[in-house]
């Protein structure tokens, strides 16, 4: 659907993390006229500093937030359906030892000190597997393998643990490229017809009769639009939109809750990711990452100054490698860590003490005092879709021409192929491109899926690909970024785009940079 310049718009989008390009999506492919703002590069924020995971939030349970639990074990499959390129089944071993304790203010936590007070505050067997079988049958799993037993002595995912665990619970949950997720989303969105406008900030939103009335500032110059509804989905940006941009009074607000990783050398083997709990009830992970490094994450800390400057401090470096380093044989020291990343949570403020225990659940809040105006609080990239379903609910009544729900399972750009294809697809490509390496082919299909061969296009050899920036990053990816994926700069490419930032020197990313730059201006 083209959008006429001179007419209103249904929808005004502010944001481009998962919430807003996940919104922007489902309302265009319903038939509105959709335009999103984001003040600076899409997933800049957020919803690239994740821990990469589409799960159900197993230790969620703990907090009795079952809803939330079962709407995120049933998207997985939904998800992973969608969009196998950028998605795909792991195993997560979650090692057993009878130390291990619930953080004390969990409602689990207090009701068993109350019913079973012997236990001071430890995780008994019976519990943790009360709480997989939950995890297994409350999401309708088809796709995915239950839960299973491991003996640690014979398993190879014992091999690099402390000896003292013996036991391990291993189950399913999934990964996911959370900034590819965001960039397919709104690419998606401006192929059915929305407007997604990047590195613009929007500067005023006034309501004007039954009109809202947006002025944006970006590379164009100053712009009014005119929309019949806004979405807020600035994430930890929402309570400011709220109150400067739209100059609203309102109570409700944010919690700030920043969570840092750690990505170090290899630690490990096998393709496995470890679920750690700690001795003071907070759980971490330990992920397989890019073929050659492990993630590690994440921190819970109530953030405080502005969402751009969150970092792993290295307070939370040492606490991320103190605590992998209970359960790893050898020790894990800030000396292994070749990179952090830190992004904060834009949790809907209910009061709870702790940033641990402050829901994850979203809320959407509808102010009608006028044109509608729909505030997105929190949310898990998990549930993104199903939040973007429950806002278009929640809108429906001002747009009655709108049709309805339309996305689960419909692939994203790049992911038309079956969910267990990838290998499939990646032989293909060998065979078409026979000069690509096994790394580069399977990177491709990884990032791009179906579209791999647009991106490679012609190409006889690699010198058809043009100048190479290191790390298998070629001319061909950067236009192909530039020209379809709204990358502007070197950090949109190797640090959101792709992870090749950990392969590359930093004169490679700084001539990576130039060369964007002086692609744009010729542009111009």
């Amino acid at each position: 659907m083209n959008q006429r310049a001179d007419a209103p718009l249904d929808l005004f989008v502010i944001g481009g993390g998962i919430n807003g390009c996940g919104i922007a999506r489902d309302a265009t492919g319903r038939g509105l006229t959709v335009t999103l703002a984001e003040q600076g590069d899409l997933a800049q924020a957020t919803s690239s500093a994740s821990t990469k995971l589409f799960h159900g939030g197993l230790r969620y349970l703990e907090y009795f937030e079952f809803r939330l639990v079962r709407e995120a074990l049933e998207e997985r499959e939904t998800l992973l359906v969608a969009m196998p390129h950028i998605s795909w089944p792991m195993r997560f071993v979650l090692p057993y030892h009878p130390d291990m304790r619930f953080e004390s203010d969990t409602p689990t936590s207090r009701l068993l000190s109350r019913v079973m007070p012997w236990t001071r505050g430890r995780r008994p067997a019976w519990l943790i597997r009360l709480g997989l079988f939950m995890y297994d049958t409350m999401g309708g799993r088809k796709i995915l393998p239950s839960t299973r037993t491991l003996d640690l002595h014979t398993d190879p995912a014992g091999a690099p643990l402390n000896p003292k665990f013996q036991r391990a619970y291993e189950y399913s949950d999934c990964w996911v490229e959370d900034s590819r997720l965001v960039v397919l989303n709104a690419r998606d969105a401006e192929a059915r017809g929305a407007r997604i406008m990047t590195r613009t900030r929007v500067v005023t939103a006034t309501r004007a009769g039954d009109l809202w009335e947006v002025v944006t500032e970006g590379a164009a110059g100053r712009q009014t639009h005119h929309a019949r509804a806004i979405v807020n989905a600035g994430g930890p940006y929402v309570e400011d939109i709220i109150r400067n941009v739209a100059r609203i009074n309102s109570s409700e607000g944010v919690r700030l809750v920043r969570g840092s990783h750690i990505v170090t050398k290899r630690l490990y083997d096998h393709d496995r990711c470890y679920f750690f709990q700690g001795t003071d009830g907070r759980i971490i992970f330990a992920i397989p990452y890019e073929q050659d490094f492990t993630l590690i994450g994440t921190t819970d800390q109530d953030h405080k100054g502005a969402p751009k400057d969150a970092v792993c401090t290295p307070e939370e470096q040492d606490y991320l490698c103190a605590f992998a380093t209970q359960y790893f044989k050898k020790p894990v020291t800030r000396a292994d860590i070749v990179w952090t990343y830190s992004g904060v949570r834009p949790l809907y403020n209910d009061g709870a003490k702790s940033a641990t225990a402050a829901t994850r659940d979203y809320v959407l809040s509808l102010d009608t005092s006028g044109p509608p105006l729909l505030n997105v609080f929190g949310g898990k990239i998990t549930t993104y879709r199903r939040l973007a379903e429950s806002a278009l609910a929640k809108l429906a009544p001002f747009f009655p021409q709108a049709t309805g729900a339309w996305t689960a399972r419909v692939p994203m750009p790049g992911g038309n192929f079956p969910h267990d294809g990838v290998a499939v697809l990646t032989r293909a490509l060998k065979m078409r491109y026979p000069f690509l390496s096994d790394y580069h082919a399977g990177r491709l299909i990884r990032a791009y899926g179906t579209e791999a061969v647009d991106v490679l296009g012609d190409a006889k050899t690699i010198a058809d690909l043009g100048r190479d920036f290191g790390g298998t990053l070629t001319q061909a990816e950067v236009n192909w970024l530039m020209t379809r994926e709204y990358a502007h700069a070197a950090a949109d490419v190797v640090w959101r785009r792709t992870k090749l930032g950990l392969r590359m020197t930093r004169d490679e990313i700084a001539a990576l940079d130039a060369f964007m730059g002086q692609q744009a201006q010729a542009a111009e």
